[in-house]
């Protein structure tokens, strides 16, 4: 007789599958405090650098500390003030002029060369060879010795013969021009030009720079040797101009641009005054004057301002460029004579 089995009882656990349940748990718990720390530990960081870089952008911004002081502030709001009191005044002057009356030019206040503030320097271009046209503009309007220095502290006006050095450095030529120049104490020697005719454009510049930097005056003036001037006509004229920051006066005029090699006036730089071959408007180079913010930029820019066959044109050029007053003086105009001119040809 078969005897029917009953269903299969469960096995209970083995004591190894005790043990491995309660280290899982272990293990678990461990993973999940480190995860913490690392969740925080980043968290915190992030934290760090967002805080970094709030401030870093208050830094650059300016949304953080102020980046002027107080005093800073205060001195800001005071030139301001200035700006505006200055705008004020020279309103006030602009319709001082349009109803006549002018800033006058005084020696007390704007002096000579001994400290004080000349009103002109007076530049002759002179060469070697030359000595009976320096003899003949001292005997007419130059006066001499203590009579120059009188014209100088009392009226303002400096004037010197200008010379350039020979190219055999020390020879007759130099040292004739130096002992003439021992007697009479009128002359400016521009010991880095080496005298030439074909020269003249960068002695007229070499002599502008180094008026510039000798003598603190409101005008500089270049003049040729054979050229009088009436000093008070030529004061009295200045004292309408000598407030303006940048002016060019002179007998505006303009030519045609010569490019046949055998004339008189050749222009070896024709080509770049184009097809029609005329100059631009410039002042006539027996004299002309201008202001001394006008010098000053010559001194600074002496070695990159570029010169062609005439002064006159070469100077005209570089007023082209820049914001100056172009002034149509009839008086400098010394060869026609109109009336009330201040030059003539000797």
């Amino acid at each position: 007789m078969q005897i029917r089995e009953g269903p299969a009882r469960r096995q209970a656990p083995s004591a190894a599958g005790a043990l491995r349940s309660p280290m899982s748990a272990m293990m678990l718990a461990m993973f999940a405090t480190m995860a913490s720390f690392y969740v925080a530990g980043r968290l915190w960081q992030d934290a760090q650098n967002r805080l970094h870089l709030i401030k870093e952008l208050d830094r650059r911004t300016g949304q953080g500390q102020s980046a002027i002081s107080v005093d800073d502030t205060l001195k800001v709001v005071a030139c301001r003030q200035q700006g505006k009191r200055l705008a004020s005044l020279e309103m006030e002057l602009a319709a001082a002029k349009h109803k006549g009356f002018v800033g006058k030019y005084t020696p007390e206040t704007n002096g000579t060369h001994s400290g004080k503030k000349p009103l002109i320097v007076i530049g002759i271009m002179s060469s070697f060879g030359r000595k009976n046209y320096r003899d003949a503009v001292r005997k007419s309007w130059l006066p001499t010795g203590s009579m120059l220095k009188k014209l100088e502290e009392e009226k303002g006006i400096v004037v010197r013969f200008v010379v350039g050095r020979s190219a055999n450095r020390g020879d007759t030529f130099d040292r004739e021009i130096d002992d003439e120049n021992r007697s009479t104490k009128d002359f400016l020697i521009l010991d880095d030009h080496i005298e030439s005719d074909e020269e003249l454009p960068k002695k007229t510049k070499s002599f502008f720079a180094n008026a510039a930097e000798t003598f603190n005056a409101a005008f500089y003036a270049k003049v040729n040797d054979d050229i009088y001037i009436n000093v008070d006509t030529l004061s009295a004229m200045l004292e309408t101009h000598w407030d303006r920051p940048r002016v060019y006066i002179g007998c505006m005029k303009s030519g045609e641009v010569f490019s046949d090699l055998t004339h008189k006036w050749y222009e070896s730089d024709w080509w770049k005054f184009g097809d029609g071959k005329s100059y631009f408007r410039h002042a006539s180079g027996e004299m002309f004057v201008i202001s001394r913010a006008i010098a000053q930029f010559i001194s600074i820019n002496k070695s990159a301002l570029r010169t062609y066959a005439h002064d006159d044109v070469s100077i005209g050029s570089w007023m082209i460029g820049l914001a100056v007053n172009h002034v149509n003086e009839a008086k400098l105009c010394c060869s026609s004579w109109p009336s009330g001119a201040l030059c003539s040809a000797l």
